[in-house]
């Protein structure tokens, strides 16, 4: 199989037994190349009639820029980094949303991903309705959420405005449902981008509370946000991403460390 091209899109042997030292996330020599047009185009249209014309040149852009690194299970793993970094598009080809350019990622388990709050959410459905829709994103059937919905919404703390449109709801309460919603059963793998950077306090120490059990019975959480704090007191090791590259890799001291001394 040639590694330049693949990205692993299912679970390695989802029947295959876990180790204490498995590794479930393995991005290996993962380069991920965008081409931006040199011009801005005002329209769609304009664009279109440019590239008939070989008109249209681009500059190449490297958002990951040949990264390589192993996250084993049970581990609580941070990536750091100013914005731009790179960060995002590894967590999306975590998730399988997305395939290198060169390389490959593998991922043993299920994911469930927090990559941004409101992903995966309308804005016109209420609170009740996206808790149906974003469960089903999620993989999770009508029965399992029928019997989860009160238990959901308690964590989210939103009866009050669950049928309410979202477009009503403030950024920290749709970030609450999106974060009750993806963690309601324990995953094995979850992805969290900046989920607990917003809401109020109580919440994010309730949010942290929930990745600390889901870490004491195995599962392995991928966690990105630009608090140094948080990745010291939840991370064993973290990835310092730089302009797409790989910066340093260790234990999260250590990492913080360096990129505040930088």
């Amino acid at each position: 199989m040639n590694l330049s091209t693949v990205l692993e899109t299912r679970s390695i042997e989802e029947t295959q037994p876990f180790s204490a030292d498995q590794t479930v996330i393995a991005v290996e020599n993962v380069t991920v190349r965008y081409r931006v047009p040199k011009e801005q185009m005002r329209t769609f249209k304009e664009y279109a009639i440019r590239r008939i014309q070989g008109r249209v040149q681009h500059n190449e852009f490297l958002a990951l820029n040949n990264v390589s690194l192993s996250v084993q299970k049970g581990e609580v793993f941070g990536l750091i980094g100013p914005n731009g970094a790179g960060k995002t598009t590894l967590l999306r080809l975590v998730a399988r949303v997305m395939r290198p350019t060169e390389g490959r990622v593998v991922v043993v388990g299920n994911v469930a991903p927090l990559l941004a709050m409101g992903a995966g959410f309308h804005m016109e459905l209420t609170g009740r309705e996206n808790v149906y829709l974003n469960g089903a994103i999620l993989g999770y059937d009508r029965k399992t959420i029928d019997q989860n919905f009160e238990r959901i919404v308690d964590f989210a703390e939103l009866w009050d405005f669950i049928d309410s449109p979202l477009r009503t709801y403030s950024t920290g309460m749709v970030a609450r449902l999106g974060f009750a919603v993806a963690t309601d059963i324990m995953p094995e793998i979850l992805i969290v981008d900046e989920a607990l950077s917003v809401g109020d306090t109580a919440f994010q120490e309730k949010s942290l509370a929930r990745i600390r059990s889901f870490q004491t019975s195995g599962s392995t959480i991928l966690l990105v946000t630009h608090s140094m704090e948080t990745i010291r007191r939840m991370c064993s090791r973290a990835a310092w991403l730089d302009q797409g590259k790989l910066r340093l890799i260790g234990p999260a001291e250590e990492v913080v460390s360096q990129y505040l001394s930088a």
